[in-house]
């Protein structure tokens, strides 16, 4: 049996509770913890409401830990699980400082729990199929990437909004981006990022070892209503690929609308359907494989979820200073 604990009660802990009900263990969960009691989570029907961490951590019976709870909170929850033997499925970002992170990465690496970063942009399928091309050559040497996501404005929240705590745009909303650019150029020498219009777009260049340039635009001003959409372009030596998300959603978590990726080479252009899927279940799927075997999760690394703050951090801080800011990675 596999117990698990969700720490949270916002929009991520409704869609972990759901994956891990799709992968059929809706009934496993044994608690919901959060500062303030409130209606139980569909997906986790058994669920015990319970404020105090310590008591969860002390249920031999629990041995999954789902962090979802506002990033100031994440490296002492997790730290503590993983201290407990749990393992943890961390909602992004690993935490706010490098240090910090760093810690995490270390108390994990000594841990017997299995400690997993949620970057679930990795696990949609449409990104996934894009990995696949260029890990068979089929574009050829990456050059360049151009990587986009848009929304509306985040509904009112107690830490989301201050920048101390959420650490803004680029750190909570576009590391998804600044991670794909560092799984498709390597390593990341530099970045410089603006903002044109104080409300407007956050645009970032990140510099690569060899050559390649990522360039990331976030925006969270779209009109109320406005559905979610992420897009992804790669330039390789070879022919380029296309990828865009429609946000449409089922329950928040299931695509429902069908996206395309195309691609183009000298042999032609082809497209590719992708098909409704929920990308959260993907993630639990191989979290769950990882904590089974006692492996480290290769496909989704901490040491990438580190990598990917740090180019975050960076952008926030050029955004900040006006200035190109150098990576020490």
């Amino acid at each position: 049996m596999t117990g698990i604990a969700i720490i949270g009660r916002g929009a991520m802990a409704h869609a972990h509770a759901q994956a891990w009900s799709e992968l059929g263990l809706g009934d496993s969960i044994r608690y919901v913890s959060a500062l303030t009691d409130g209606p139980p989570l569909p997906h986790a029907p058994r669920a015990r409401f319970e404020p105090d961490l310590g008591v969860i951590l002390a249920d031999p019976q629990v041995h999954i830990v789902s962090v979802c709870t506002p990033t100031p909170t994440h490296v002492d929850i997790a730290i503590r699980a993983l201290r407990e033997g749990k393992s943890v499925l961390l909602e992004k970002p690993i935490a706010l400082s490098i240090a910090a992170a760093v810690a995490l990465r270390d108390e994990a690496a000594r841990s017997a729990g299995v400690l997993m970063v949620a970057h679930v942009v990795r696990f949609f399928d449409g990104y996934r199929v894009i990995r696949e091309l260029v890990e068979g050559g089929i574009l050829g040497a990456v050059l360049s990437i151009r990587a986009g996501r848009f929304s509306s404005a985040p509904r009112p929240s107690p830490w989301w909004h201050d920048e101390s705590k959420s650490g803004g745009i680029v750190v909570d909303f576009s590391i998804h981006d600044f991670d794909q650019l560092n799984l498709f150029l390597g390593r990341p020498l530099a970045v410089t990022a603006r903002r044109t219009h104080p409300d407007g777009p956050v645009e970032a260049i990140v510099d690569y070892e060899g050559g390649g340039v990522g360039h990331v635009i976030g925006f969270m001003g779209m009109p109320p209503g406005f559905t979610f959409a992420s897009t992804l372009d790669l330039v390789g030596t070879a022919g380029l690929a296309t990828y865009g998300y429609s946000g449409a959603l089922d329950s928040g978590v299931r695509s429902v609308v069908p996206d395309t990726v195309r691609l183009q080479t000298a042999t032609g252009v082809t497209e590719r359907m992708i098909a409704a899927h929920n990308p959260y279940r993907n993630q639990a799927e191989y979290f769950l494989e990882c904590v089974r075997a006692a492996s480290v999760p290769q496909f989704c690394s901490v040491d990438a979820a580190v990598l990917a703050l740090a180019v975050a951090l960076a952008a926030r801080e050029s955004l900040q200073t006006g200035s190109r800011v150098d990576l020490a990675v």
